[in-house]
Parts: structure tokens; C-alpha cells; sequence
């Protein structure tokens, strides 16, 4: 079982005007091919999940710059350390999606000041190291929240700083959306609005980051620490710093 939610009317984007809208935000930055990988995060099982369709309305918006998408449906996902060995279908099914994964989206609702349970399961399910790979280590990531009340940053903020735990690159943009009850209609549809703009802004950014750092990957994430622990010196001969200070 893949837990993958299906995204209803991926082709219908009733509050985006395609006349503004690149199709290749990340044109010249990259290889674009083959598609970038997004795996979609949302935080909230209630039936009508304002943070499930921002997620839903972000991987519409993905899907039309060229990306595929993955939105992990975490309904069944149990306590961490409740199943020993976290060795649990909807574990395995969220870690295998992380993997495959270049990037990510993490929505959460904010509950009490700070992101909610489901969300923070989600994260806690996915260990920094397993088996030797790294399932969220150099992914890029772009973080977002709904609120009942006014405009608040607390879920977002919560969400960098766990991105930067997870050793992601987190895109400088973000989204928080408002009142976020009266943003959507009655088919689940978010309305024109400031707040759907700043989605599309946030998603074009993260193509864009995923793109341009996608060639530098296995770069960005080289560390000392972990060539020391592994008994992997450097060679000179390929590392471009020993070469640039070399007599």
C-alpha cells in the first residue's frame, strides 16, 4: 500500500491566471529532466483539512512547472515507538516516498501556537540516517501553515527550524494563510486571493532551488565529520579546495 492520496482535478487551477505563470520557473538554473521529485506533507485528519488542500493546491501548481508529486497520506501512521522497530506499513511506505523524494512541502495547521501532532509524527518518522542514506538530508524544502485566526508565523517558524534539523535546504519564502476557513469553497477549492499568490510564488521558488541544487547534491552535504567516522580521507587529486591552495 503506497498511503498516496490521488489529487482530485489536477488540471483545474480556477484561481491561478496563467498568463503570469512560468511553466519553467527554473529555465537555466539546471537539468530539468528528468522531473523534480516533491513529496507533500500535511498535518491535520480532519475530513475538510485546510492544510491538505493548501498541499493539494501546491502539487497542482508542481505538477503544471514540470515536477512530480507524492502526497503521503498519514491517516494510519502510529505513535513513534509504538511498534518496535517502527517496523510498520505506513512507516516504511512514508520512508520509501522520502527517499525518492528531491524536495518537500510540509503544511501544518497551527494548533496552541505551534504545529500540530500529525505533522510533527510525520517528521519524527524519518530518521537522519537509515541503512547508510539519508532521506531528507540535501532535499529542499518549503514550509507552510493555516490558521483559524489571524496571520500567524509560529507553525512556519517551527518548520525551519526542524527542515535545518533534518539538514534540508529551506527556501527563504513561505506561506501562511489566515482565517484559512473562508479561503476555500465548498469544493475544496482555494478562492483568488493574496494568500493563493504567495503559494504559487513559494512553489515557483522551490522548483527553483531543487533545480539549482540538484547537480551539487552529493557537494552540499560532504562533511568532515562523517569522512572522519568513515575512514575517507581526501583525495587531492579531485578535491577543487586542496587544488586552489596548492603550491
Amino acid at each position: 500500500m503506497s498511503r498516496l492520496r490521488a489529487l482530485p482535478d489536477p488540471d483545474h487551477l480556477p484561481a491561478l491566471d496563467p498568463a503570469y505563470l512560468s511553466d519553467t520557473p527554473a529555465q537555466g538554473l539546471g537539468p530539468g529532466d528528468p522531473a523534480p521529485r516533491i513529496l507533500l506533507l500535511y498535518g491535520s485528519l480532519r475530513e475538510r483539512s485546510f492544510s491538505r488542500l493548501c498541499v493539494e493546491e501546491a502539487a497542482r501548481l508542481l505538477q503544471v512547472m514540470g515536477c512530480e508529486t507524492r502526497i503521503f497520506d498519514p491517516s494510519d501512521l502510529p505513535l513513534t515507538d509504538q511498534v518496535a522497530g517502527d517496523d510498520h506499513p505506513a512507516v516504511h511506505a512514508l520512508r520509501e516516498h522520502a527517499m525518492w523524494s528531491e524536495g518537500m512541502v510540509w503544511c501544518s495547521p497551527e494548533r496552541h501556537g505551534q504545529i500540530s501532532a500529525i505533522m510533527k509524527l510525520q517528521i519524527d518518522h524519518l530518521p537522519l540516517n537509515m541503512g547508510g542514506m539519508r532521506p531528507t538530508q540535501g532535499r529542499t524544502l518549503a514550509v507552510m501553515q493555516v490558521s483559524g485566526g489571524s496571520q500567524s508565523f509560529n507553525a512556519v517558524n517551527t518548520l525551519r527550524l526542524l527542515g535545518r534539523w533534518m539538514r534540508m535546504i529551506t527556501i527563504p519564502n513561505q506561506s501562511s494563510v489566515a482565517k484559512a476557513f473562508m479561503e476555500f469553497d465548498d469544493a475544496g477549492r482555494m478562492k483568488p486571493s493574496a494568500y493563493y499568490d504567495r503559494i504559487v510564488d513559494v512553489m515557483e521558488e522551490l522548483v527553483r532551488f531543487t533545480v539549482l541544487t540538484r547537480p551539487h547534491a552529493a557537494q552540499l552535504v560532504d562533511r568532515y565529520s562523517e569522512r572522519k567516522a568513515q575512514g575517507a580521507p581526501i583525495d587531492p587529486s579531485k578535491d577543487l579546495s586542496a587544488i586552489a591552495v596548492r603550491p
